[in-house]
């Protein structure tokens, strides 16, 4: 018998059309074809491999280091080792082992207590609110800090984003409390859209910043720290400490020079018409009569939102597997219980076979999950 997640996962596998299709709906032959046909494009494989990161690995940094106008960078085999990493060296530097941040921050939904079980440091939380903190939030906080953490988007509010102005206000409040900035950017790549704002002018406001190589880009893994050279050989020093000084990584990194080439131009598209895709998502629930819809955000700050629906998660998983299986059509993914009782969410990603989608599309597809609901 096929458990719900096999039975999930090959419905998406098999779908014909969706509005993306992540890396973990290849196969192993999909995955090592696609990195033997463009490896050759995008760094010369007649050079040596990498040992203990040189070679193709410093390449990466020197590409990542332009990408955000900073003096340096590092490649990392996770963004948990290298966010660790990032705000451990900082609480050494300003003296203060505090470290604002959010909430719903990735480090305090899904890293089990690293930052004070591994780090050593303490994390202090300027809001509540489902938005990242405001310029007053920071500069009345009762707590001193010596590191405020961005998440930039905040994935766990909807992929939210402030306005730049607010951003830019933000971080100069916690200048004015002489704390450093870190942005926590594995989804930075997406956010120039809503910006308005070139990678290396965003990356500019922050002390270092954290870039991820396999969620928007799709590479095999691995992420980088980029910012001034001091902190980035002390951010080496520790990376060999931790463990992160790997005898070869060239397979992850090949993946992620690909990434930088095919997919980091093409995000503003998604962007663009992940706005297309969420106003259909919202009409075509309208007119299939749906009691309640939140599309979140309204206008989606990246190729990221959330949809939010009052049908118990087992219901919307069922209803969006025989939607792929019996029409060819993968709407949604997963969902999951919300914190508000008998309403669960999910999150809606607009990535290369999306741009295929029209709006009328979108809203049939919809009508056709309706259908399939109760």
């Amino acid at each position: 018998m096929q458990d719900a997640g096999e039975r999930r996962r090959a419905a998406l596998r098999a779908a014909r059309r969706t509005l993306a299709r992540p890396s973990v709906d290849r196969t192993l032959a999909d995955g090592l074809e696609r990195l033997m046909r463009r490896a050759p494009e995008v760094y010369d494989l007649g050079r040596g491999c990498d040992v203990y990161g040189d070679g193709i690995v410093e390449e990466l940094e020197r590409r990542v280091a332009a990408l955000l106008g900073t003096q340096d960078a590092a490649f990392f085999p996770t963004g948990t080792m290298a966010q660790q990493i990032a705000v451990r060296v900082w609480a050494a530097r300003t003296g203060d082992p505090a470290v604002a941040l959010h909430p719903l921050a990735h480090p305090e939904q899904h890293e089990r207590d690293a930052f004070s079980v591994v780090g050593g440091v303490r994390t202090v939380h300027p809001t509540g609110e489902r938005r990242l903190p405001t310029a007053d939030e920071i500069r009345d906080f009762e707590e001193p800090f010596g590191t405020l953490m961005l998440e930039l988007p905040l994935r766990e509010a909807g992929f939210v984003l402030p306005p730049w102005e607010e951003l830019t206000r933000t971080v100069e409040a916690a200048r004015e409390r002489d704390a450093v900035v870190h942005f926590d950017g594995a989804r930075l790549w997406e956010c120039t859209e809503h910006f308005g704002r070139p990678l290396d002018e965003i990356a500019a406001l922050a002390d270092s910043v954290y870039v991820s190589f396999y969620k928007s880009l799709e590479g095999l893994g691995g992420a980088a720290l980029a910012g001034p050279h001091h902190f980035i050989a002390e951010a080496k020093a520790w990376r060999h400490r931790y463990g992160g000084q790997i005898f070869q990584q060239y397979p992850t990194v090949l993946s992620a020079l690909i990434g930088l080439e095919d997919e980091l131009p093409r995000l503003p598209a998604y962007v663009q018409h992940a706005r297309v895709v969420a106003q259909a998502l919202r009409e075509g629930f309208e007119k299939a009569g749906a009691a309640y819809v939140r599309v979140h955000p309204e206008v989606p700050h990246t190729h990221q939102f959330q949809v939010w629906l009052p049908y118990p998660a087992a219901e919307l998983d069922e209803a969006s597997v025989r939607l792929a299986e019996e029409t060819g059509s993968a709407l949604f993914r997963r969902w999951s219980a919300s914190e508000a009782p008998g309403i669960s969410v999910t999150e809606v990603t607009v990535a290369g076979p999306g741009l295929a989608w029209t709006a009328a599309d979108v809203r049939e597809a919809v009508a056709e999950f309706v259908r399939r609901l109760g």
